[in-house]
């Protein structure tokens, strides 16, 4: 969604929460419904790591606001959670999809409790951290194609499923592109295992009734994320762009 629809959307909506879904939506695909189910645990395989591109998301509605100001690998800024390791390979899909030296990717999600910093104080967001910048990060990649950044597992806020922005630029600063990583759901995973943190799962919107995922039909958007609460979880993800 463009800027200014998001806008627009504020202002019809009243700082309602289905402003908050509607922000979240696939980039430049309309809907025509505003009834969002919480869904099941999927049993979608990931086949991310393929030579395929993730689809194109809207970056809002909670976009880092000066990304360059946080060149950082640990993201983490105090906020209490089980700790997290976030790999990403980025590749060329012009080249095979080899690891891409040299592009920036941004990297931005919820705390614990589902808030965003930077914003806040407002119907979309109660709790005002419009002030402080957790979990939000840039990094360059290396020869290989990776950045690692430090975090802690993610919260939910209703409509969504977990998840994480990416933003990936080349080296110039030019956009090649911007998608949300999704989590594997079911018995026995990282998700089932963080339950949610204190909130527990009641009302979680699971994957397959997520306004960004549902169409995930093959799993792409759909990390490997591995782990215990005693040490922490470890997520790698493969995102190829057109370089």
């Amino acid at each position: 969604m463009e800027r200014k629809n998001f806008i627009r959307s504020l202002m019809i909506g009243a700082f309602s929460t289905p402003v908050i879904i509607d922000a979240c939506k696939k980039s430049g695909i309309a809907e025509t419904t505003d009834s969002f189910g919480s869904g099941t645990a999927g049993t979608i395989n990931s086949t991310n790591g393929t030579c395929t591109v993730a689809p194109t998301e809207t970056e809002g509605p909670f976009p880092t606001k000066v990304p360059a100001s946080y060149i950082r690998s640990d993201i983490t800024d105090g906020r209490s959670g089980y700790k997290m390791t976030v790999k990403i390979s980025v590749g060329n899909l012009n080249n095979n999809c080899t690891g891409l030296a040299g592009a920036i990717v941004d990297i931005w999600h919820c705390d614990a409790e589902g808030n965003y910093s930077e914003y806040g104080g407002s119907g979309m967001q109660s709790t005002n951290y419009q002030s402080v910048h957790f979990l939000r990060g840039r990094q360059t990649t290396d020869a290989n194609g990776l950045v690692t950044f430090t975090t802690i597992f993610p919260g939910w806020y209703t409509g969504r499923a977990t998840h994480i922005h990416v933003h990936v630029y080349n080296s110039a600063g030019t956009s090649l592109n911007v998608t949300q990583i999704a989590f594997p759901e079911g018995s026995g995973t990282s998700l089932a295992l963080v339950n949610g943190y204190n909130k527990g799962m009641t009302g979680y919107t699971y994957n397959n009734a997520d306004n960004v995922f549902s169409d995930d039909k093959t799993g792409v958007q759909i990390a490997k994320v591995t782990g215990t609460l005693a040490t922490g979880f470890d997520l790698a993800f493969k995102l190829n762009v057109k370089a």
